[in-house]
């Protein structure tokens, strides 16, 4: 199983970016799909994740409202949409497939990953 993201990249603070996933070697369909993010010397967060079942999402508190996950099951592609982008939000992204999507705290919002792909990083800066 390969995941492989992309689109990261330097923004200024109000900014925006794109991320994508390319999910190889499953079927996306079959599995619930999130990203997760890790800022130097930080915990790692699962911020968002797109249920399987249902198409439901969950967002962590600090991206709800501003960053949008999608997932295209036809190309195998999920998608995070970040928009007001803070300085806090500076971090190694990365794509996962989780078990399934529920709030474990503010921060986490998947289980532990089956699958984790190469992360790619968003640098928010002026």
């Amino acid at each position: 199983v390969q995941l492989q993201a992309s689109g990261g990249g330097l923004v200024q603070p109000g900014g925006s970016l794109r991320l994508a996933c390319t999910v190889s070697g499953i079927t996306l369909d079959d599995y619930a799909i999130g990203w997760i993010r890790q800022a130097p010397g930080k915990e790692r967060e699962g911020i968002s994740c797109a249920s399987r079942r249902d198409g439901s999402v969950l967002y962590a508190e600090s991206v709800k409202g501003r960053f949008t996950i999608s997932r295209d099951n036809s190309k195998n592609t999920v998608y995070l949409q970040m928009n007001s982008l803070k300085y806090e939000d500076t971090a190694a992204y990365y794509c996962a497939v989780p078990p399934g999507c529920w709030r474990i705290s503010a921060d986490q919002v998947m289980g532990v990953p089956l699958y984790r792909g190469q992360g790619t990083l968003v640098t928010v800066s002026s």
